[in-house]
C-alpha cells in the first residue's frame, strides 16, 4: 500500500457540460461515508478523482492510500481499515481470499454507531465487473456491495474540449519541474491533439507534453509522434499506437541527431564525443550501433 505524497496528481476541472455533470456528482460523493465504484479506461483519472473525493472530505487531513489489488493480501486489509480512505487500484484483481475479507469488512466501515472514525473504500476498475461476475472471477455479492454508488468517468476522446486545459497545465508542470520555458504549442500539434482519439486517456496526454518539454524542441518530438501516431493509422489491424511509445520514439530520434551533431563536431573522433555527452566510450559505441553506425572503424 502506497502513500499519495509520493504520486501526487492534480485534478483539472472540465469546460464541458459531460465533466461538470460528474464533478457535480463528485463533490456530492465526498460529503458522504458510502463505498464508491470508479469505472474508467486505463489512464482516465480514476485514482486522481479518488484523492480529489478524499480532499473534499471531512476526511481530507487523514491519509489518502492506494493499493494495486494484483498484489494485496487478506492480511494488509488490517492495516488499510485504520481511518482516511484507500482507494483500490483495479479491483477486478483482487484474490479470493481478499474479496472474502473485503466484503466482511465494507459493513464495518460504513457502520457509525460507535462514533470511531473508520477508513472509507473507494474501489477502481477499468475491466467489465459484470462479466467477470458471470464467468466466475468476481464474487456477485462483493460487486452489488461495491457497486451501489457507481461513478463512470468519460474517457478523454469523449471529452476533447478539455485537451488545451490539460495540455497547458501538463507544460507548465514540467516546465517548473525541469527548469524551463513552459513552450508554446503550435497550431499544426494543437490540432493533433485535437484529433487524435487517446487510447491512453490523460495519462498518454501527459507523456506527450513531458516529451515535449524534455526534449526541448517540439518538431523534433512531434515528428516522431506524428510517425507512430500515422503508423497507427495505417494499420491494418486497428492496433492503438500509444503516444508513450511515440514518446519514445522521439526521445531516440533526438539522442541520434545530439551524438551525429557532437560527432561532426570532433571530427568523429568517438573518445572526444564520449566525453563531450558525459557518456563511456562503451555506451557511445553501443548507442552508434542502435542507431546503424556500428559498422564504422574507430576513431580514438
Amino acid at each position: 500500500m502506497s502513500n499519495s505524497a509520493h504520486d501526487q496528481a492534480t485534478f483539472l476541472q472540465g469546460v464541458g457540460a459531460g465533466m461538470r455533470a460528474v464533478e457535480a456528482v463528485i463533490r456530492e460523493l465526498a460529503q458522504s461515508n458510502v463505498t464508491v465504484l470508479l469505472l474508467a479506461e486505463a489512464g482516465a483519472g480514476k485514482r486522481t478523482v479518488a484523492r480529489y473525493i478524499h480532499e473534499s472530505s471531512v476526511r481530507s487531513a487523514e491519509p489518502f492510500c492506494f493499493a494495486a489489488c494484483a498484489g494485496v493480501t487478506p492480511q494488509d486489509f488490517s492495516r488499510m481499515s485504520g481511518n482516511g480512505t484507500v482507494f483500490l487500484e483495479e479491483i477486478g484483481d483482487l484474490s479470493s481470499g481478499c474479496q472474502a475479507v473485503l466484503l466482511d469488512l465494507l459493513p464495518q466501515l460504513e457502520t457509525n454507531g460507535n462514533g470511531s472514525r473508520r477508513a472509507r473504500f473507494i474501489g477502481g476498475s477499468a475491466r467489465n465487473l459484470e462479466a467477470d461476475v458471470k464467468q466466475g472471477r468476481f464474487r456477485e455479492d462483493l460487486y452489488y456491495r461495491i457497486s451501489g454508488v457507481c461513478l463512470r468517468l468519460p474517457p478523454l476522446r469523449q471529452r476533447k474540449e478539455d485537451i488545451p486545459c490539460f495540455v497547458n497545465f501538463f507544460l507548465a508542470k514540467y516546465a517548473h519541474d525541469f527548469g524551463r520555458p513552459a513552450p508554446v504549442l503550435s497550431a499544426a500539434t494543437q490540432k493533433l491533439f485535437n484529433e487524435y482519439s487517446w487510447p491512453g486517456n490523460i495519462r498518454e496526454l501527459e507523456d506527450a507534453a513531458k516529451a515535449i518539454v524534455v526534449l526541448g524542441d517540439e518538431s523534433v518530438a512531434m515528428d516522431g509522434l506524428r510517425a507512430m501516431l500515422m503508423k497507427s493509422a495505417r494499420s491494418d489491424n486497428g492496433e492503438q499506437v500509444s503516444l508513450k511509445q511515440a514518446s519514445r520514439a522521439a526521445s531516440r530520434q533526438a539522442e541520434k541527431e545530439l551524438i551525429l551533431r557532437v560527432l561532426n563536431r570532433t571530427r568523429w573522433n568517438r573518445r572526444r564525443a564520449a566525453q563531450e555527452l558525459q557518456i563511456s566510450y562503451k555506451a557511445l559505441l553501443y548507442k552508434l550501433k542502435q542507431i546503424g553506425y556500428g559498422e564504422l572503424g574507430t576513431v580514438i
